[in-house]
This record gives C-alpha cells, sequence and structure tokens, in this order.
C-alpha cells in the first residue's frame, strides 16, 4: 500500500483541511515576553503534515508548553495540561485573536465556539435538545441508517476495482447527514462540501488570499439566502432540525446565521474521517476486526478507541485572558496557544497502557477526541451514533470483506484536522 501525505504552504486544498498557522506580525512580541517558555525552533509544519506523532512525542518529552516560532503559536501537548486549559475558559479563552477574526470574516459573525460562558452557553443550549441522546435516537437514528444504504448502493455500483471509500461512501454520507441534520432542504451533498471547505479555508486564512475570501463570501451568499427563504418557514412550522431550533430561540438573526454556518464548517469534516479512520484501523488490526465482526457489541468501542488514536481534530486555539503559569511555564495575557488534544490522547503518563498502539480492549479512560468542559463537541452523540453505530457497522455488513486496496494510494492530510483523504477498498465479490 502507498500512503502519501503532500505538505502544502497554501491553507486550502480539495480536501478541505485547514491548519491555522499564525502568521500576524503582532505575534512577535507575545513571544518576546514569554521568555520562560521554551522555544522549540525545530518544530516543521511539513512533518506535522507528513505525520505529527513523532513531533508530538519529542514535544511531550521535552517541553509540552513550548512557544514554536513556525506556527506563532504556544503549543501545549500533554494531557494534564490540555485538560486544565479546556476547565478554564476565564483564564483560556475562545475569542482568539488571529483565526478568531478570520472565522468571523468568513461567517459574517462570531459563532459560539469562540465565545467564552454566558454567551456561549446561551447558543449552545438552543441546540443541545436536537443533539442529546433520546433524540438522536428517536429522530436521527433511523434517517442515518437510509442515508447509510444510501451511499452503499453508490459504494456497491462503483466496483471492488475502483470504490474509493472517502469519496464514494464517507464524504457524501456526512454531508447528508449534517443537511438532513441542520433541515436544510435541496442542498445536494456536493454543495454541502464546497461550502465547509470554503467556510474552513476562510477561518484559516490568515495569509488574507483573495481567492479564499471569494469561495467563502460565494458560500456566505449561497447559505444568507437559503437561510432567507427558511427562516419564515420555520417560524411557521417549526420541526426537529437544529435549524429550526436556532430560528425560534428568540436569537438574532444574524447570529442565527453564525451558527448555522459555524455546523457547515465543522459537522462534515469530523465524521468523514471517522468512517476511513475506523477502517483503516480495523484493516491494520485483524485480531481486533474478527472480534467486532463477530461481536456487535464491541462497535462503540471501535469509534470511541479510533477517536483517541487518530484524534480526527488535532489542534484548537485558545488565547490567555491574563498572566499565568502552566505546566511550570509562564505565559504573558493574550498569548495565543494551540491545545494539541491529539498529542494528549497518546500521553504516555495518562494512559496507563501504551497509547501509542490502536487496542478497542483498553481499560477505559478518558480522551479528549470531544473536548471537555463547556465547549465538548455538540455533535458527538450525533458521530457516535451516524458513524459508529450505523456508517461503518452497516459498511461492513454490506461488504465483509472489504479491505484496503494496496494496489492504489493511501492519502492522509492535516494535522489540525487530520484524515484520510484518500482510501482505496476493495472486497470479494
Amino acid at each position: 500500500m502507498t500512503v502519501q501525505s503532500t505538505p502544502r504552504t497554501c491553507p486550502y486544498t480539495s480536501g478541505g483541511i485547514v491548519d491555522e498557522v499564525n502568521t500576524s506580525a503582532e505575534i512577535s512580541p507575545v513571544a518576546a515576553e514569554g521568555v520562560a517558555a521554551p522555544v522549540a525552533d525545530w518544530v516543521d509544519p511539513h512533518e506535522l503534515m507528513l505525520d505529527p506523532h513523532p513531533t508530538y512525542t519529542r514535544l511531550r518529552r521535552e517541553s509540552p508548553v513550548a512557544w514554536v516560532p513556525a506556527l506563532g503559536k504556544y503549543l501545549v501537548t500533554c494531557y494534564a495540561d490540555c485538560h486544565a486549559v479546556e476547565l478554564d475558559q476565564k483564564t483560556y479563552s475562545a475569542q482568539v485573536s488571529g483565526s478568531g477574526a478570520t472565522m468571523i470574516r468568513a461567517l459574517g459573525e462570531n459563532p459560539m465556539l469562540r465565545k467564552d460562558d454566558p454567551e456561549h452557553a446561551a447558543e449552545r443550549q438552543v441546540v443541545n435538545p436536537t443533539l442529546r441522546p433520546k433524540a438522536i435516537k428517536q429522530v436521527w437514528a433511523s434517517i442515518f441508517e437510509r442515508n447509510a444504504h444510501t451511499y452503499l448502493d453508490v459504494l456497491a455500483a462503483k466496483g471492488p476495482e475502483v470504490a474509493e471509500l472517502n469519496r464514494d461512501y464517507a464524504a457524501p454520507l456526512a454531508s447528508q447527514n449534517l443537511i438532513d441534520l441542520l433541515g436544510l432542504p435541496g442542498v445536494e451533498p456536493d454543495q454541502m462540501r464546497r461550502w465547509s471547505h470554503a467556510f474552513i479555508a476562510g477561518t484559516g486564512n490568515l495569509l488574507d488570499d483573495p481567492a479564499i475570501w471569494a469561495a467563502a463570501d460565494t458560500a456566505r451568499t449561497e447559505v444568507d439566502d437559503l437561510l432567507d427563504e427558511l427562516i419564515p418557514l420555520y417560524e411557521k412550522s417549526p420541526n426537529d432540525s437544529m435549524t429550526s431550533a436556532l430560528v425560534n430561540s428568540g436569537l438574532p438573526r444574524k447570529t442565527v446565521a453564525a451558527n448555522v454556518k459555524l455546523t457547515i464548517t465543522g459537522g462534515m469534516n469530523e465524521p468523514q474521517h471517522m468512517v476511513t479512520n475506523m477502517v483503516w484501523a480495523l484493516d491494520g488490526h485483524p485480531d481486533q476486526r474478527r472480534h467486532v465482526l463477530a461481536d456487535q457489541a464491541l462497535w462503540p468501542a471501535v469509534f470511541d478507541e479510533t477517536a483517541r488514536w487518530l484524534s480526527p481534530i488535532g489542534m484548537y486555539p485558545r488565547e490567555t485572558t491574563r498572566p499565568v503559569d502552566l505546566g511550570g511555564v509562564s505565559l504573558p495575557a493574550r498569548a495565543p496557544i494551540g491545545v494539541v488534544v491529539g498529542s494528549a490522547n497518546r500521553d504516555e503518563t495518562h494512559f496507563a497502557a501504551d497509547p501509542t498502539v490502536f487496542d478497542i480492549f483498553r481499560s477505559k479512560q478518558t480522551h479528549l477526541a470531544f473536548g471537555s468542559g463547556v465547549h465538548l463537541c455538540a455533535g458527538h452523540w450525533a458521530a457516535k451514533t451516524s458513524i459508529g453505530q450505523i456508517a461503518v457497522p452497516l459498511l461492513f455488513e454490506r461488504f465483509p470483506t472489504l479491505r484496503i486496496d494496496d494496489r492504489r494510494p493511501t492519502t492522509w492530510d492535516g494535522w489540525v484536522f487530520r484524515g484520510l483523504t484518500t482510501l482505496p477498498v476493495t472486497w470479494d465479490n
């Protein structure tokens, strides 16, 4: 099997994966103030793109909180420090400079992801009922299953010689699930994917690329035009969708629109990558695969262990509100931080068994793949159900001999968002 991962300097690719690299000139004074922090000037963004884990291992060993000049951030890489940041929003704010400003520019307004409580809580509680386990089971599970069968038929039609799991199943399925969950009738999966990629690229457009802004502006206009049609309809006839909940929440229209666009931005890539990541993990561990195919009750463990081992969200930003010591390192106010949960989830000091190993039978321990604290991923129950209990189990039920096709190249991409962008598969007819 050929495995490829192509380094990039452009913050946008057709894969829709963006790495937030802070290149703003105002960062250097912050770095100068943070004299107590080790300087990891050896960190190479291109190496992170190829495979971030060797870099993460060295950072955890040598400097778990370090200033990284190539990224313009303090990277926090051990479990204890990442968890501490997540639980203290008063000190480590989600209202960040740099990527926070570009997110507002891309979406047209600041969404809940870049807010702290109480503003964050006021918006988050609106969508929580739609995304709770009871609603997922009673309302959405049957829809997710219907969509899975639709794209399993697409995969089957491609055939075992040319089928590509991301293109033919994972990506369109994640797009359609998101369309339904948001309640955006008439939107096609390719259009949803284009919107998502455009908003992600805009959020990462710290180099101010006009082409990226043009794509984000087009996507924002199209979503706003659709919402102009849907808002009066959902005011008159509410349903179970997230957009309906936002429309009938009493929040300002611009806040409703920002959070719909936020969900479009972040609600597709992670479920998409979890499909391919789970297949990749099981393909490389045939003994565990045999256990899973013989015992359906093991699928939740496969989902959870894959999320830990191959975290689809590798890093997210925070910013200090005051001078603070973190992990024995002094950070100044307004220090830009990268909370590297992809590293924390392999921290040898936190996990009892070797965390570099994929093991669905490992003792249950907390990980940070879905965050923690007030910013715990709102859609984690939807992802666990749609992917871990429906999409991947049905995939192996339909194609019990499914495996990676070693004759064709496999491609990984990203480290802030990391996943398989090409996964050729085959099966026995």
